[in-house]
């Protein structure tokens, strides 16, 4: 079920994936590169709704009108703002998230909008080369319950360099779509399989 929901930045539309005697709403954004048919957002809409987890994935606006750049990070926000009626919707707890770009619309909102929990899939940490401009702030500022799922060679933050404290899944030799080398001793199906694993297992103990 696809609804188009209109937000101050154009229509947005909401990609229903219901669960069976659902409990949690996961809504996923999706990146500043691409779209919800990205590959994590694509496996956890195949997966969760078998443990009880409606997943709602997000068009923003720019996206819904065909265009190929993103908007200002304020227009981002306006729009997930805008749309947050319609996930709420169902009456069940809502668990924001995004991939990328996504990720960081989630973490800004996610207090002021009633968000139980953050999933942050691919956390931009900071822009490929450029460590110096951390955007930490922006993760452990959530005040709920965060959990990112990074990439093993994800170039805009590894695993390593997130704050002591974080709550992180690391993908073995994933680059910042969770792409795996062919040679990797983690196959592509397996390294996804980790995501979902892992966030159906954090969500357990949500709300």
């Amino acid at each position: 079920m696809i609804d188009t929901v209109p937000t101050p930045a154009g229509d947005a539309r909401v990609h229903w994936y219901p669960a069976p005697r659902p409990r949690l709403v996961l809504a996923l954004g999706h990146g500043a590169g691409g779209g919800v048919e990205a590959r994590d957002l694509a496996a956890l809409a195949a997966a969760l709704p078998a443990h009880h987890v409606t997943v709602a994935l997000v068009e923003q606006p720019w996206r819904v009108a065909g265009k190929k750049v993103a908007p200002a990070p304020k227009t981002l926000d306006t729009a997930w703002r805008a749309l947050w009626p319609a996930l709420t919707g169902p009456g069940l707890p809502v668990v924001a998230g995004g991939r990328s770009a996504g990720a960081r619309v989630a973490c800004r909102t996610a207090a002021e909008l009633g968000a139980v929990a953050v999933l942050a899939l691919s956390f931009p940490l900071h822009p490929p080369g450029r460590p110096e401009n951390s955007r930490a702030d922006e993760l452990t500022g959530t005040a709920v319950p965060t959990l990112v799922v990074q990439g093993g060679k994800d170039p805009f933050g590894r695993p390593g360099e997130f704050p002591d404290g974080t709550a992180l899944v690391a993908v073995p030799h994933g680059d910042h779509g969770f792409a795996v080398p062919k040679k990797a001793d983690i196959s592509q199906d397996g390294a996804l399989r980790l995501l979902t694993d892992a966030v159906a297992g954090w969500l357990k103990d949500i709300a």
